[in-house]
């Protein structure tokens, strides 16, 4: 099924001031990355395949046609169903600092921002600058004295349970969110509208290479979709496709959320609270994350763990243990948030793509020309979509990325089964 128009298929909550019928509006160009080379305009557009409709994929789909590219993005289930629907969101300029996506993640963060302001980000996707604090919280110390710093102006009113050690982490300047689903789907519908791309749902069977070279892509039922460039963006089931299994692996990390909706959502003031929990049972210490929504929910994520990828994105299930303890969690940290203040939205899970050296895997695959790759950016995939996909789409059109220097990324460091 070939689709030509696409909009957000998920409800824009009345506080965007979104009707359900309205549209995304008009989109301005991005200078940075976004401005077709005046060889393009000679020529025919470059013909672009993108596999895997996530963030990854949605962005490199988006940033390719608007440099002029004539852009298809094959789906096989649909848009931003796994973990780019699923994720928190969570934005920050300098967390990957000292590491090798600390360039990348610096550039992603200051093109979410230009993006929120020539797609209306506020109000279509739910982007906004927020504070972000860390808090201890021990289920076995919660009416020991000296446990309630309440009074302490770092803790929002809203954290009414007992917690110790609250510190600012993040500031309107250094942190901030999108819904995710709202902003891959957002994205998309801009570069269907504008820019011309082709979504079409269908499964991928094969890339297509003759004489080294990359020649279409394809999909069960019989079709063939022809190609000059072809772009594998597949998450946590890039390791199903030959093609790139022979060279990486890309594990899948399960991560469990809830998402609430509290009676009294004005009462939740936007602060993204990470923590530090310690169960009354003596278990492991856990790291949940909250964030409260534009939309008036609260995402509580954590309780993550290695798992079998399933083959079919819509068929992942929670862990019901899991999410018992992400409501509990919700309940400590908040009365807004304990049953029967706070209605269970979704208890879902997602499977994070994982590589093996903890680095995406971003670059031409080594022996096919013309095949690339964008993968296993784990917890970090909605903050890099951006930079990631406007690298990409220069890399494939330009024959070099200028946002950010992909080198540390290529899948050639794996050729020979080591590192280099």
């Amino acid at each position: 099924m070939t689709v030509r128009s696409l909009s957000p298929s998920v409800a824009h909550p009345p506080s965007f001031g979104i009707s359900r019928n309205s549209r995304i509006s008009a989109v301005t160009l991005i200078r940075s990355s976004s401005s077709a080379s005046s060889t393009m305009e000679e020529q025919q557009p470059k013909r672009v395949v993108v596999c895997g409709g996530g963030v990854i994929g949605v962005c490199t789909a988006y940033f390719l046609a608007k440099k002029g590219a004539a852009v298809t993005l094959i789906e096989k289930s649909s848009v931003a169903c796994a973990a780019s629907g699923k994720a928190g969101g969570f934005l920050a300029f300098d967390w990957c600092d000292g590491g090798a996506v600390s360039k990348l993640a610096r550039a992603s963060f200051n093109l979410h921002r230009s993006l929120a302001q020539e797609l209306d980000g506020p109000r279509s996707y739910g982007y906004r600058p927020l504070d972000t604090i860390s808090l201890s919280i021990n289920e076995e110390q919660r009416d020991s004295a000296g446990s309630t710093p309440s009074s302490n102006p770092a803790v929002p009113s809203w954290v009414d349970r007992p917690c110790r050690n609250p510190r600012t982490i993040g500031t309107t300047a250094t942190t901030a969110q999108v819904h995710p689903q709202l902003f891959t789907r957002t994205l998309l519908s801009a570069a269907v509208d504008k820019h011309g791309v082709e979504v079409v749902i269908g499964k991928m069977e094969s890339v297509e290479v003759e004489g080294g070279r990359v020649v279409s892509v394809a999909l069960q039922g019989g079709r063939v979709v022809g190609a000059e460039a072809v772009v594998l963006t597949l998450g946590p089931w890039s390791s199903r496709l030959p093609l790139l299994s022979s060279l990486f692996r890309v594990s899948g990390l399960k991560a469990h959320s809830i998402v609430l909706e509290p009676k009294e959502p004005d009462a939740i003031t936007p602060h993204a609270l990470f923590l530090s929990y310690y169960p009354s049972h003596g278990g492991e210490p856990m790291d949940p994350e909250v964030y409260p929504r534009p939309t008036g929910e609260v995402y509580i994520c954590g309780m993550s763990a290695d798992a079998e990828v399933p083959d079919d994105p819509e068929s992942i299930v929670a862990d019901p243990e899991s999410i018992r303890t992400l409501k509990r969690v919700a309940g400590n940290v908040s009365s807004h948030l304990v049953e029967g203040e706070a209605r269970v939205k979704a208890e879902q899970a997602c499977f994070l793509p994982c590589t093996d050296d903890g680095v995406p895997i971003i670059g031409e695959v080594p022996g096919v020309k013309g095949c690339f790759v964008a993968t296993g950016h784990s917890c970090w995939g909605i903050l890099n979509g951006p930079a990631t996909g406007a690298a990409v789409a220069e890399l494939v059109l330009d024959g070099c990325a200028s946002i950010v220097d992909l080198t540390v990324f290529s899948p050639s460091r794996f050729v020979g089964g080591r590192r280099r």
